[in-house]
């Protein structure tokens, strides 16, 4: 190994991911050998440069492991884990069924499609960036449209209306909770880099769970328009105890999804998830 080695850590620019990475961003935790380089890309741009294993470690859409299993194995912590919520349908105007509705989505091979296309796969769609989801919505352009991110929690009071929760709508399904994100690395770094990697993940996870106040003020630099309280309250939603392990539900619960996704025939074939061991 030479003196320092890069490792890239792609994730997406909002405040649950800029909360968990606050100690690696900022050197609060020592990570020699390694120099911790942050890729920040929304999540469906990290989604297909995963597909060319571009960086040792990303962010992805849980749904996104399904093409990029033979690359990646899956971190066993640093997931975006919904208990009963998630992504959300919304509309301009009341809408209670959204078969054969035009809807907006933030990327095909984003958890939130793949759910959407369970609950319901009778829908046209086109893609736009996740944060201009809710204009495309106002404006008109759409009849509905599938929310991540913060806007799960500012839609109402831009005048949108709820169609469904995901999140909620999976839990009914499953009695599982919904793993939205998760954070993956390259297995070419082989077996004694990939768990001291995945170690530091988990330290900065910790550091800030422990230090929520300096995490947050972090995380409040990628808030979008959001005040201290909501922001707060979004990065609880997605930065939890899930967030330091799966634990036997969320991982049955990424085995599910991915199930489900392949018998629906969103996704062509049948995936494992293979999770990294510590």
């Amino acid at each position: 190994m030479s003196e320092t080695e890069k490792i890239r850590i792609g994730h997406s620019p909002d405040s649950d991911d800029a909360f968990m990475f606050y100690a690696l961003a900022k050197d609060v935790i020592k990570t020699e050998p390694y120099k911790i380089v942050h890729v920040i890309e929304d999540i469906e741009t990290l989604n297909k440069r995963a597909l060319a294993a571009e960086l040792e470690v990303t962010a992805i859409s849980v749904h996104a492991y399904a093409y990029v299993a033979k690359d990646y194995a899956l971190m066993p912590c640093g997931a975006s884990i919904g208990d009963n919520y998630g992504p959300l349908i919304v509309s301009k105007e009341p809408i209670s069924d959204i078969t054969g509705k035009r809807i907006a989505i933030p990327g095909e091979m984003t958890t939130a499609y793949l759910t959407m296309k369970l609950y319901n796969g009778e829908v046209e769609t086109e893609t736009h960036r996740f944060d201009q989801i809710i204009d495309v919505v106002q404006d008109g352009k759409v009849d509905a449209g599938l929310i991540i991110h913060e806007g799960q929690l500012t839609y109402a009071r831009e005048g949108l209306h709820k169609i469904v929760d995901l999140g909620e709508w999976w839990y009914d399904e499953t009695g599982l909770p919904l793993p939205l994100g998760a954070n993956v690395i390259r297995r070419n770094l082989g077996t004694e880099k990939i768990r001291d990697i995945t170690s530091l993940l988990k330290q900065s996870i910790q550091y800030s769970l422990e230090h929520r106040e300096l995490g947050l003020e972090y995380a409040m630099t990628y808030a979008r328009d959001m005040e201290t309280d909501l922001a707060d309250k979004f990065v609880g939603m997605y930065v939890n105890d899930y967030t330091l392990d799966y634990g036997d539900s969320g991982r049955t619960a990424v085995q599910e999804l991915l199930n489900r996704g392949h018998e629906a025939g969103v996704i062509a074939h049948k995936v494992d998830a293979d999770f990294v061991e510590i």
